[in-house]
């Protein structure tokens, strides 16, 4: 073998030994893609809001003390009336005949305690008997006064100033005895009926100031209270109906049956952040819970502890240890380790932050 071909293979060798020795290319870290989101709730969304309809605070159904026929309806839907006006009449004609048989026999029987008087003074009759006289004419009197007022009852009036909200009779028309003719809206405030779920009942309370919004008026925010809540709930919709009290001259600014929103503040748990269920890293040995937050400058991740209320279905709030802005991971937190490079995406699948730094080499 020739000189030069030792020297080459010597070279080769060489070359070889030196790339064994020499380490490995860095390689660059990847970023593992993860679902995240903000944590719902918080100022902006500590609000509950609830339909209503604006009403009267004094809703009187108005009716007839007797049955008869009604010949005269003298008001009609939004109608305004006042105190002592009348709205309406019943055929008189039998409460008259009534009237008239009743004031005869007052008579007849005032003429026969007249004649008891005179002969029980002459002892022709005993004090028993004139007793019994003078009982049956006071019955007949009392009958005359009944049958008298029965008569003024065919007439109805207004029991206060205000709007006649619904008219539920015709002239013409048989009405029994408490058969409502009218609903009349007093004029003594306007509220809102809302009804209350189920799921809210134990944080809404009595005298808890509300703001109420017309669907009229959008962005116009009138103050309110809350003032009456059902004992019970309505036992078809399980829902409980409540009151909502105008204040001031807010009551002014509203007209009867206008659809109105009511807005309430959130009350302990329900103002919370809350997180998806997915998100929740459980921690063993009774341990806190806790929640995988991505750093948007670095893109890493790093686990923080969170203090949680009730478990809901889908959802838990998140009383403590995260902020509203924070990027929380919602899905796959077990496949992650702390300071893990993430590429933070929504549920479209779109990057929601600033593209990652280069990664640093291992």
């Amino acid at each position: 073998m020739g000189h030069r071909t030792k020297l080459a293979m010597l070279a080769a060798a060489l070359t070889m030994g030196l790339a064994a020795c020499a380490k490995p290319e860095a390689q660059a870290e990847t970023a593992r893609p993860v679902l995240v989101v903000h944590p719902a709730g918080g100022a902006q969304s500590a609000f509950s809001a609830y339909a209503g309809e604006i009403r009267a605070r004094e809703e009187s159904a108005l009716s007839f003390r007797i049955g008869g026929s009604l010949v005269k309806r003298l008001v009609d839907a939004g109608d305004r009336v006042h105190r002592g006006q009348l709205l309406a009449e019943l055929d008189p004609g039998d409460a008259g005949l009534q009237v008239a048989a009743a004031q005869a026999e007052m008579a007849r029987l005032g003429g026969d305690l007249e004649r008891y008087r005179k002969l029980v003074a002459q002892k022709l009759v005993s004090q028993s008997a004139f007793d019994a006289q003078q009982a049956a004419y006071r019955a007949a009197r009392a009958q005359y006064e009944l049958m008298r007022n029965q008569s003024a009852y065919t007439r109805l009036h207004a029991p206060r100033d205000g709007v006649i909200a619904t008219r539920l009779a015709e002239a013409g028309q048989t009405v029994a005895a408490g058969q409502t003719v009218y609903t009349l809206a007093g004029d003594a405030g306007r509220e809102v009926a809302i009804a209350l779920p189920e799921s809210r009942i134990r944080q809404v309370v009595v005298g808890q100031q509300v703001l109420v919004e017309l669907w009229s008026a959008p962005g116009q925010r009138l103050p309110g209270r809350v003032r009456e809540i059902s004992p019970a709930a309505d036992p078809q919709a399980r829902t409980y109906a409540a009151r909502v009290a105008l204040d001031g001259d807010a009551a002014g600014a509203v007209e009867l049956g206008q659809s109105a929103r009511v807005y309430m503040q959130e009350q302990g748990e329900a103002a919370a952040l809350s997180v998806p269920l997915s998100a929740v890293q459980r921690a063993a040995d009774g341990k806190p819970a806790s929640l995988w937050v991505v750093d948007p400058k670095s893109h890493r991740v790093h686990l923080a502890t969170v203090q949680l209320g009730a478990y809901a279905e889908d959802a838990v709030p998140v009383l403590g240890g995260i902020d509203a802005n924070a990027w929380i991971v919602a899905a796959g937190g077990h496949l992650l380790r702390e300071g893990q490079l993430v590429a933070p995406v929504d549920r479209d699948n779109r990057p929601v932050l600033e593209a990652a730094p280069a990664a640093a080499a291992k």
